[in-house]
């Protein structure tokens, strides 16, 4: 049995926590951020007008800014552990914290007012968008999608799947297995990789579990 190294295409900070999780894991790491997060401009809307605010993203919190100040009456549906922890070090009250998605999540919200505090770049979701920060695209170079090869890559987003799809040609993709946080991610990478698996959770460590599943290679 051979084990096949583990790249992790997430911007930073979490690109170094998760790489840190999969080198813990006894795999070799891959450092290839396939975006860089960027605050935008933006105006505090009026609170009156929501009950929550559904959060996405840590990075939400680590890049809003000084108005997230008009926002801190409202409490916080976060999607994962992370983004509750962003928010609460940014002086929110955290409400719930849900282990699926943002759609499940605001469904559970039934007919309260949501305002979803997220990227630039978003799944719509059935609740009103406010774009706080921007996952700026990062140049790769050539030789970085070649070394890909026999690897498995760990996506966390739908739009990092759909540049890992377009970096890699449609004939290099078998050489490459996928590990997706969820079933939407999964399906964003399109077809023709090695092999391509959901995780349990959207966890980051469920999906650190699963690369380590994936990279056990029989026969090699």
């Amino acid at each position: 049995m051979t084990h096949r190294s583990v790249a992790i295409l997430r911007p930073e900070p979490g690109n170094a926590r998760t790489a840190t999780r999969v080198e813990a894991a006894g795999l070799a790491a891959i450092r290839l951020p396939l975006f860089a997060v960027a605050p935008l401009a933006w105006t505090p809307p009026e609170t009156t007008a929501y009950d929550a605010l559904l959060a996405t993203s840590a990075n939400a919190f680590r890049h809003g800014g000084d108005g997230l100040a008009a926002l801190r009456r409202l409490p916080v549906l976060a999607v994962g552990a992370a983004t509750a922890a962003a928010a609460c070090a940014a002086g929110f009250a955290v409400e719930a914290t849900g282990d699926a998605d943002a759609a499940s999540l605001a469904a559970r919200a039934g007919s309260r007012r949501l305002l979803h505090l997220t990227g630039r770049d978003h799944h719509p979701v059935g609740a009103d968008v406010l774009a706080v920060y921007a996952a700026e695209p990062l140049p790769v170079a050539p030789a970085a999608v070649d070394a890909l090869a026999g690897a498995v890559a760990l996506l966390h987003s739908p739009r990092a799947a759909r540049r890992l799809a377009a970096l890699v040609a449609p004939s290099r993709r078998t050489a490459i297995a996928i590990a997706a946080l969820s079933p939407a991610v999964a399906e964003a990478a399109g077809g023709g990789w090695r092999r391509v698996a959901a995780a349990p959770h959207p966890r980051d460590e469920a999906l650190v579990a699963l690369a380590v599943d994936l990279s056990r290679v029989q026969g090699d």
